[in-house]
C-alpha cells in the first residue's frame, strides 16, 4: 500500500478490502468518528471565546466533575453515530447506560466511548482526547446492551484514540497495524503521517501520578523506586511524563516507548481506569507489555472486577504498562487475568 498522501477514509477502505476480518462497515463508521473529531478540535480551539469553558456543575456516572465540553463531546459523538444507522448503542463515559440509538437492521455494532478523556486539562490549554472501540451486537440480534460489551477486548472490530493538540491526530487498529493520520487543513482530511506504529524495544519514560504513591501496594512502590535508580545498564533512571490526559501520555507510549500505570488507590479502590472506554480500546500488543496486577504479586489475592457502579463502567485495578506498543488486534488485560 502507498503511503504517499493516503487519507484516512482511503486507508480503512483499502483495509477492508485487502483483510477477510475486517467489517465492511469500517469504512463508514471511521468516517462518523473522524467527522466528530474534526467539529471536536473547532469546539476545543474556540472554547474560551464562546464560553465552553469551565464545569456544568455535575458530575458523570461514576463521579468525575463534568466539564462543559464533556457534554459537547457526548453529544458531538452521539450524532455523528447515529446518523450512520450502523450503531445500535453508544456506551459512553457520560451516559448511565447503554445508550440506544439506532433499531435498524444495519445497527449491528455497539461503540464504547470516552468522549473528552483529559477534560481536567481544557480549563489549562493541555492536551486532550476521543478514545474509542467498536463490537459487535450480541448474537441474539441488534440489542445494544450491556451483554454486548462486556466480553474480552479482542473481541472489538476496531478501536482508537483521537488527540487534540498542536494537530489533531487520529490513530485505529482494526487488527491489520495500528496507523495515525494527521488533520490537513488545507485538504480538508486526516492524511497518514504515521504508518505502521511500532514502539521501540526499550523506552525511556514513565506516567504515573505519583500524588498517590503511598497510597500504592508496597510492591509497586518498589517498582517506582527502581525505575528512579541511577543503572545505565538498564537505562535508568526513567523520566517521569504524566500529563492527566490518557491519550497523550499513551501516544508517547506507542511512538517513543513508555510504562503507563494507574493503580488502585485509597478513592478508587478496584482502579480508576475505566475496562471498557480507557482500557480496552488501546491498539496495544500483548505479548509486548506487561500487565501486572496491584494485587496479585507475591501471595497478595487476586479479585475479580466489579463495577464501579453498573456493568458499563467497571474498573480495572490492574497495573498496566504500556511499553512497546506494535500492529496487532485490539486487546485488554482485565485484572482477573493479570499476572507479573
Amino acid at each position: 500500500m502507498s503511503t504517499t498522501g493516503i487519507t484516512l477514509h482511503q486507508h480503512s477502505l483499502e483495509q477492508q478490502q485487502q483483510n477477510a476480518h475486517v467489517v465492511e462497515e469500517l469504512p463508514e463508521l471511521l468516517a462518523a468518528l473522524s467527522r466528530a473529531a474534526r467539529t471536536l478540535a473547532r469546539e476545543i480551539r474556540r472554547a474560551a471565546l464562546v464560553g465552553q469553558l469551565g464545569l456544568v456543575g455535575g458530575s458523570n456516572p461514576t463521579g468525575d466533575a463534568q466539564k462543559k465540553l464533556d457534554i459537547l463531546g457526548n453529544t458531538t459523538l452521539m450524532e455523528a453515530l447515529a446518523e450512520t444507522g450502523l450503531v445500535a448503542a453508544v456506551v459512553s463515559e457520560e451516559l448511565p447506560e447503554a445508550m440506544p440509538v439506532s433499531s435498524g437492521s444495519a445497527a449491528r455494532y455497539v461503540v464504547c466511548l470516552d468522549p473528552l478523556d483529559g477534560s481536567s486539562n481544557t480549563d489549562i490549554n493541555g492536551p486532550v482526547g476521543t478514545i474509542f472501540g467498536i463490537r459487535r451486537c450480541g448474537a441474539a440480534g441488534q440489542s445494544g446492551t450491556a451483554a454486548d460489551v462486556l466480553g474480552s477486548g479482542s473481541e472489538q472490530v476496531a478501536s482508537g484514540y483521537v488527540m487534540y493538540g498542536p494537530g489533531t491526530v487520529f490513530v485505529y487498529t482494526c487488527g491489520a497495524g495500528v496507523n495515525g493520520f494527521t488533520w490537513d487543513d488545507e485538504r480538508g482530511e486526516f492524511v497518514l503521517t504515521h504508518p505502521d506504529i511500532r514502539g521501540p524495544r526499550q523506552g525511556h519514560y514513565d506516567s504515573a501520578n505519583l500524588g498517590h504513591y503511598h497510597e500504592w501496594h508496597p510492591h509497586i512502590q518498589r517498582f517506582i523506586d527502581y525505575l528512579t535508580q541511577h543503572d545505565p545498564l538498564t537505562h535508568r533512571p526513567y523520566s517521569l511524563h504524566y500529563t492527566g490526559a490518557l491519550v497523550a501520555d499513551v501516544h508517547r507510549s506507542l511512538l517513543e516507548g513508555e510504562l503507563y500505570f494507574y493503580p488502585a488507590d485509597a478513592e478508587h479502590q478496584q482502579g480508576k481506569l475505566r475496562l471498557l472506554y480507557e482500557c480496552a480500546p488501546w491498539p496495544s500488543s500483548s505479548s509486548r507489555r506487561v500487565a501486572a496486577s496491584a494485587q496479585a504479586r507475591r501471595g497478595c489475592s487476586r479479585s475479580r472486577l466489579k463495577p464501579c457502579t453498573n456493568a458499563c463502567h467497571r474498573s480495572s485495578a490492574a497495573l498496566k504498562m504500556w511499553r512497546c506498543m506494535s500492529h496487532s488486534r485490539p486487546t485488554v488485560v482485565p485484572h482477573e487475568e493479570a499476572h507479573t
